[in-house]
């Protein structure tokens, strides 16, 4: 996934996270200490952070 990617959740994750009326969001990238976990910009301008970066998926150019 690269930084500054639009994202939301992959189609198959079925888990009501905390931001799930806050997406799409911002990939900003992997937590150093934290491998595959990464650091999120809600629309909302929330962070979150912590989260397993294989849970998501970039947006299409359609979805943009």
């Amino acid at each position: 996934m690269k930084e500054k990617a639009l994202v939301t959740l992959k189609n198959d994750i079925e888990v009501e996270y905390p931001f799930s009326d806050d997406l799409p969001m911002i990939f900003l990238g992997e937590i150093s200490n934290m491998p595959e976990h990464g650091i999120f910009i809600g629309r909302s301008g929330k962070s979150y952070f912590g989260y397993h970066i294989d849970s998501f998926r970039e947006l299409n150019e359609e979805e943009i």
